[in-house]
């Protein structure tokens, strides 16, 4: 039986970077939104990320229907709902956790669209975190907006559909996810002005653009350099050097680096239902990715 080989000091060190800018996004996202109307800032975000960049890196050989659809799952929706999200109220912090959800949405519509089964340990999990879920929910009010958190749930469920396109460009492999990432960051601004046009207005997208400052500015720029190229292509190189196995875990300290971020930055206060309703989320989230061994030594003793 073959070891799985840990990851190298350095590697270890860009994994740990990856989880802190990636937990700091959530904050710099409030930042954004701040001076930027949310879906104008996703417009925005998007075309930094698309440009200079394209110009490195040549698109992969990919059908456009699965750039298309990518672009608007996990760029458009995603990001629309989670941007939205922030700017009605709902604290930076249980915004990472709630985020991480994406994982059983990714797991159902996997079940319902690839016709993939289902374990024990998945469906434990499944169901600690539905439960954590409800909590956080019941929990709403001025620490916590409804619409802010039923806006993150649908980005959980955007990011989920755009993992099933992701699964579907895996099919053409070996192939620079980067490039990939880059090319498709094409498709969201179109979609993002014409929804900001529509929900935002025009108004408040030209007086958006006529008083943009250092601050915005520097969050755009994070948002697109940092938390996207920098971030998923460390990721990529990542993913091919080690088994998924040892690498996907390390997103379970996103929350936790997002939470801390949240209460250091804006001292945001979470009850005691958000804390309890968080730790069955994290429960499922370890349940689903480690509990498989443990559930099938349990069975065989059965």
């Amino acid at each position: 039986m073959t070891a799985v080989p840990a990851l190298r000091p350095r590697d270890l060190a860009l994994a740990l970077v990856v989880i802190v800018v990636w937990g700091v996004n959530f904050a710099v996202i409030k930042v954004g939104v701040a001076g930027i109307p949310p879906l104008l800032l996703g417009a925005l975000r998007f075309m930094l990320a698309a440009f200079p960049a394209l110009l490195f890196l040549r698109p992969p050989k990919v059908p456009l229907r699965l750039y298309l659809i990518y672009g608007m799952t996990i760029s458009v929706g995603q990001f629309a709902f989670l941007f939205s999200a922030i700017y009605v109220g709902m604290p930076t912090g249980l915004a990472s956790l709630v985020l991480q959800s994406q994982s059983f949405f990714t797991m159902l519509l996997a079940a319902w669209w690839l016709k993939e089964h289902w374990k024990a340990n998945q469906m434990a999990g499944l169901l600690l975190a539905a439960v954590g879920l409800v909590l956080i929910g019941s929990a709403h009010g001025l620490s916590m907006p409804l619409a802010g958190f039923l806006l993150t749930v649908a980005a959980a469920v955007m990011w989920a559909c755009g993992n099933i396109v992701t699964r579907a460009v895996g099919r053409y492999a070996p192939m620079n996810q980067l490039a990939f990432v880059v090319w498709a960051s094409l498709v969201p601004p179109l979609p993002f002005l014409a929804l900001s046009y529509w929900l935002e207005g025009p108004a408040a997208m030209a007086q958006a653009v006529q008083h943009i400052n250092g601050t915005a500015l520097a969050a755009i720029a994070y948002l697109a350099w940092a938390a996207t190229l920098f971030g998923y292509g460390v990721w990529t190189q990542l993913l091919g050097r080690y088994p998924a196995n040892r690498v996907a875990p390390f997103t379970l300290l996103v929350p936790v680096v997002g939470l801390t971020t949240g209460w250091l930055v804006f001292g945001e206060a979470l009850t005691a239902i958000h804390y309890a309703g968080g730790a069955l989320l994290m429960a499922g989230l370890l349940v689903n990715l480690f509990g498989a061994p443990l559930f099938a030594r349990f069975a065989r003793k059965t």
